[in-house]
């Protein structure tokens, strides 16, 4: 299987985009050796300052915009000739200015969720080589967008993700009521929004499917049913490359299916995550009177009035190896970890001849 992934100007060689992994779970080690694999690596903006030389304690917006810029040159020093792109969160606080100083770190791709995404065309327009990528859950979102744009801007996105809330890892845009209820149907979705751009704008414009992709199985499931390639997260979190603490890696590997389910971040929207330390994360900030430092989200419950967790640090902690009181992200397959491997291997499984 060879199929590419053209999306705006820059073609992959195979269908495969990295989800962004906050807090620096998908940085420029792993976005770097995703995209030099063939295909599009993503660095996660969300908290990039923490953990970093940049961060002094004082200056988390200055050091985000740097710290950024750092894993995004990292990580094309490890794939000089591959596609490497961001993730961007509508929800940031300082969205507009990491999205600016990610393209003057060379970002060939913003892809954008957690919120509508509706002035980013503004932002980018000094860079129109730049791949523009909207992540929705419904075909009425992505109009939304793409009527948006185009009005505003005389812009369409280059491409779409198709992000499916009963399965994906971390933020979700949906509501927690409506999750899991079997209701959704992401290759409807998928089709849904390919046939809107072909009636409204006569255009072809990849459906990128994301959430609960893990094997070759998948993938071929998701090309038959539509989708022009995946976005897959969760499974390169156990590789070598990634970003994160050996910890982290083992309480993928640790988790039962049962230990993972859904959580309200402060942010307003579901999460789904490792809940098997959940208590731990809320006592963390009561016990060390954890005060909003970084006000890295516009709207945060803990920052108006300090109801749910801080969760900038609680991923931060988990990023670093505190996975007793830190919070793990993941998606609905994290379970199926069993061992840690490496970027190459997992590429060689979707796509080697054999496989």
């Amino acid at each position: 299987m060879t199929k590419e992934l053209k999306i705006g100007k820059h073609t992959a060689r195979f269908p495969v985009i990295q989800g962004g992994m906050g807090v620096r779970i998908s940085g420029g080690s792993l976005a770097g050796h995703v995209a030099k694999c063939g295909g599009i690596g993503l660095v996660a903006a969300a908290g990039i300052a923490l953990n970093s030389d940049h961060y002094t304690g004082t200056n988390y917006f200055q050091a985000e915009t740097q710290a950024f810029q750092t894993e995004l040159r990292k990580a094309r020093a490890i794939a000089p000739d591959g596609i490497i792109g961001v993730n961007v969160m509508v929800a940031l606080s300082d969205f507009e200015a990491l999205v600016k100083s990610a393209i003057e770190a060379g970002a060939q791709v913003i892809v954008c969720g957690a919120g509508l995404p509706l002035s980013l065309p503004e932002l980018t327009a000094h860079a129109p080589d730049v791949a523009l990528v909207p992540i929705a859950s419904s075909v009425r979102a992505a109009q939304l967008i793409a009527r948006t744009w185009e009005k505003r801007y005389h812009r369409l996105p280059d491409a779409v993700v198709v992000e499916d809330p009963d399965t994906a890892g971390g933020h979700l845009g949906e509501k927690m009521e409506n999750i899991g209820k079997g209701d959704y149907d992401q290759y409807a979705t998928v089709r849904g929004i390919k046939q809107f751009f072909r009636d409204e704008y006569h255009v072809e414009i990849p459906i990128i499917a994301a959430g609960g992709i893990w094997d070759r199985a998948d993938l071929e499931h998701a090309l038959a049913e539509g989708a022009d390639g995946v976005q897959m997260a969760s499974r390169f979190v156990c590789t070598e490359e990634c970003d994160a603490d050996d910890a982290f890696k083992q309480a993928y590997l640790d988790c039962k299916q049962e230990d993972i389910g859904l959580l309200m971040s402060p942010a307003g929207l579901p999460g789904r995550a490792i809940l098997t330390n959940t208590p731990n994360i809320r006592q963390y900030d009561l016990d060390h009177h954890t005060p909003c430092r970084m006000g890295c989200l516009k709207k945060c419950s803990y920052k108006e009035s300090g109801e749910r967790f801080c969760i900038v640090t609680a991923l931060d902690r988990a990023q670093k190896g505190d996975v007793e009181t830190g919070l793990v992200f993941c998606g609905t397959n994290a379970w199926k970890a069993d061992k840690i491997t490496t970027v190459q291997a997992i590429f060689d499984e979707l796509f080697g001849e054999n496989s």
